[in-house]
């Protein structure tokens, strides 16, 4: 049997059309090795949040963007709850101080007695 020559065609001699039908294979490989390096990289990342929903069981890939969905819904609720609760503290901080600034300004508009107006002052301050 004589040795077979393959005559691969040179790539100006392929029409658009084929030169697509060659990579879209290539391209649709490197999609999917992208997804599932990010899908492992998730599970790596959020290994304890998986050890606490399903502590024993072998996970798949949807498993996996449920849990880190479910876990990034958690993050955002907490991170909205804390960002609320700073903002009262400084509105009440905010208040306190412009409250201070108009009982000094009252004091300092009326005779009040300086013992009055010292243990007021020692009273804002705590």
């Amino acid at each position: 049997m004589a040795p077979s020559t393959v005559f691969l065609e040179p790539d100006n001699l392929l029409t658009p059309k084929e030169k697509n039908k060659l990579r879209k294979p290539v391209v649709e490989k490197m999609r999917r090795d992208r997804i599932n390096s990010s899908i492992e990289q998730l599970k790596l990342l959020l290994e304890k949040e998986f050890q606490r929903h399903q502590p024993n069981s072998k996970l798949e890939k949807a498993d996996i963007l449920e849990v880190a969905v479910s876990y990034l819904k958690q993050q955002s609720q907490l991170q909205m709850k804390r960002s609320f609760h700073k903002s009262s503290q400084f509105d009440f901080r905010e208040g306190y101080s412009r409250c201070l600034q108009e009982a000094f300004h009252f004091l300092s508009l009326h005779k009040v007695r300086t013992e009055t107006q010292t243990k007021l002052l020692s009273h804002f301050q705590k």
